[in-house]
């Protein structure tokens, strides 16, 4: 054997542990990342139905209720019955947040329409969340239909349904992704405000990444992309907002965003030509958006909320 060859194989023999450490150590960090992402921040929430009845009186009815998603897992949210026969609206969050940070918004709605009102933590969000892990938009859709079968399946107080045929949704980013999903699978979904819309499945999974690790390395978001993949045994898939925009038929949209949604400002804009539908209303200029709600002024907070209630109103009565 060439002496040269013997020394490469020494050398070699002698970096195979470090490269073994090295390889181990990525997938360690891979795996602590993934884990850290799935499982977004769990904070109190910012309201709860009893502390806001103490506010403004005991005429607030806010009911916790549970139900099953399609895929067998639980989900839970807070329910303000409506006028019975009224179209219901289900307000669904961003990722990080909770039901509670649009809970103001749903009671306003309500008092202005007397709407069926329903707030779910999405999947993994929330405090105890009973599924543990969100699937940035991959499972959320169904959910959203879930909650909409769980709306119909309920009684008023003479035994007649609760809501009537039409429903609409309001999502903001990894929420408003998922409303856009579910109403592509149900023509009864006829009104839509969607709130600083990401691109796709995957901007979701690079914002969250971004938001952990504070960098947007392009190396870091392919490892870690590659190792959700495995994570959810391949059942993860990048779905482009595009695709699902033209599937649409009927609807009425809202587009909205601002500044203060940063990368889903622009987004937003860009998937704006994807629409193909008759009513399509867009503003993303907005000095405040939903991604930042509860941290509105009076004035600022009064006139979002007005543009989405009296947008709803419109559409479903």
């Amino acid at each position: 054997m060439a002496p040269r060859r013997r020394l490469g194989k020494k050398l070699f023999r002698s970096l195979l542990p470090i490269l073994l450490v090295l390889v181990a150590a990525v997938a360690i960090a891979l795996a602590s990342i993934v884990y850290g992402i799935t499982r977004p921040p769990r904070r109190a929430y910012l309201v709860t139905p009893e502390a806001f009845s103490q506010i403004s009186g005991p005429g607030l009815r806010v009911t916790d209720e549970s139900w099953q998603n399609k895929d067998g897992t639980k989900a839970r949210g807070w329910l303000l019955k409506g006028s019975e026969g009224a179209p219901a609206v289900i307000f669904l969050h961003r990722y990080g947040a909770d039901r509670s940070w649009l809970f103001n918004l749903g009671v306003k709605l309500n008092e202005a329409t007397n709407f069926t009102i329903l707030w779910p933590d999405l999947r993994g969000h929330g405090l105890n969340p009973p599924t543990n892990s969100t699937s940035f938009g991959i499972h959320e859709g169904d959910d959203v239909l879930s909650a909409l079968n769980f709306l119909r399946s309920m009684k008023g107080g003479t035994g007649n349904r609760l809501v009537g045929n039409y429903a609409g949704l309001y999502g903001v980013e990894l929420g408003a992704f998922a409303a856009l999903s579910a109403a592509t699978q149900d023509n009864q979904i006829r009104a839509l405000v969607l709130d600083s819309l990401p691109r796709s499945t995957d901007e979701m999974l690079r914002s969250a990444v971004k938001d952990d690790l504070r960098v947007n390395n392009e190396t870091v978001q392919y490892l870690v992309r590659g190792a959700t993949q495995i994570y959810f045994l391949g059942d993860y898939h990048n779905t482009a907002t595009c695709d699902l925009a033209m599937k649409l038929k009927d609807q009425r949209i809202l587009l909205l965003s601002g500044r203060d949604a940063e990368q889903f400002r622009e987004s937003t804009i860009s998937v704006q030509q994807c629409f193909k539908v008759n009513s399509l209303e867009v503003s993303t200029d907005l000095p405040l958006t939903g991604y930042n709600l509860p941290s509105a002024t009076g004035e600022q907070g009064e006139g979002y909320d007005r543009r989405v209630i009296d947008f709803f109103d419109k559409q479903l009565r």
